[in-house]
């Protein structure tokens, strides 16, 4: 089964072609960082206007990757939500365009399960159950996967999200948009014990997060090195930050893994990109027993791949998605009672 899969929730206009879900042959992402630096984040409409704008050419280019024409596809699959609903619709009309000239189904996926099944595009393949990590710019969550389509949630974010701390943190020291890199590359000249930033930890069998106290901590910081004309040790800050962050996600995803006497943990979504959280993420692991998947960073961040091998098990089990299907802001996965 050739699968075609558009992946539009937010910034990056991504296309890949894939045969079951064995083979990838083409994984194509066009990111927007440029256009939206300026603004130091996403500006929505700006970003539907670029997908719309470049979705054509770039499944064009992953179909010429692939070497498949249009012709020779057989299922179709795009991001349904969560995300920015001017980016998904843009997507999402495509795919029923494609797919009523086509004459092939379509299925419509979860952006979480997409980024819950990337470790399965890597070599080393995790087994079920697994604890799963997803840290990404929109969601912190902690979920028990017990196959593709059989995921509940344990733990999420109560307020900002692990990479949008980042992006708020950088912005607030003037580092250019998206921050999460720009952090990254800063701390590794820093000290991360320079500054004794606070972890929010929520009780001590909570698997929750919560992240504006320590985006609050930094800007506090911040205005009293400035009030009192001190300059801004920007990588100490950076490294310290980091830490906190990084020591909060890897703590609570070993204290999940323990709670559901469950030994395998995969790290996903975006800030898995960050080699702070992997590196620490794989000595806790280590130390605890635990097998630790991660996938490749070009799986980390938003990409049509995920969406493809989400969209293949949807399909198997669940069929094509109805054409009256829409899209939505906020995940079902994330709205489950914990």
């Amino acid at each position: 089964m050739n699968i075609l899969a558009i992946e539009s929730s937010c910034d990056e206009t991504a296309a890949a072609v894939m045969i079951d879900d064995k083979r990838l042959l083409a994984n194509v992402v066009d990111s927007q960082i440029v256009i939206h630096r300026p603004f130091g984040g996403v500006v929505p409409e700006l970003a539907s206007r670029h997908h719309l704008r470049n979705i054509y050419p770039v499944v064009t280019e992953a179909c010429r990757i692939a070497k498949l024409e249009l012709g020779e596809i057989d299922l179709l699959a795009v991001t349904k939500g969560p995300g920015l609903i001017g980016s998904l619709l843009v997507g999402l009309n495509f795919i029923k365009s494609l797919s009523m000239v086509l004459n092939v189904p379509f299925v419509g996926v979860d952006h979480m399960a997409g980024h819950l099944n990337s470790p399965f595009l890597s070599a080393s393949k995790p087994s079920f159950p697994f604890i799963a990590l997803v840290a990404s710019g929109g969601h912190s969550s902690l979920f028990l996967v017990r196959d593709h389509d059989e995921v509940r949630l344990l733990g999420r974010t109560r307020d900002d999200a692990a990479g949008e701390a980042f992006d708020k943190v950088a912005k607030l020291l003037g580092l250019p948009y998206p921050g999460g890199p720009e952090i990254s590359r800063e701390a590794g000249e820093g000290n991360p014990e320079a500054i004794p930033f606070p972890r929010s930890w929520l009780g001590p069998d909570s698997v929750d997060f919560s992240f504006s106290g320590l985006k609050t901590a930094v800007a506090n910081h911040v205005n009293k090195e400035r009030q009192q004309g001190r300059r801004l040790a920007i990588a100490d800050i950076c490294a310290s930050f980091q830490a906190a962050v990084v020591e909060v996600l890897t703590e609570k995803a070993i204290l999940a893994a323990r709670q559901q006497g469950i030994s395998n943990l995969v790290l996903a979504g975006g800030v898995a990109a960050n080699p702070s959280l992997r590196q620490q993420l794989a000595l806790r692991c280590q130390a605890e027993g635990m097998q630790l998947h991660m996938p490749e960073l070009e799986f980390c961040t938003d990409n049509g791949a995920m969406i493809a091998l989400a969209g293949y098990h949807h399909f198997l089990k669940e069929g094509p998605s109805p054409l009256e299907m829409d899209v939505y802001s906020r995940s079902p996965l994330l709205s489950q009672a914990v």
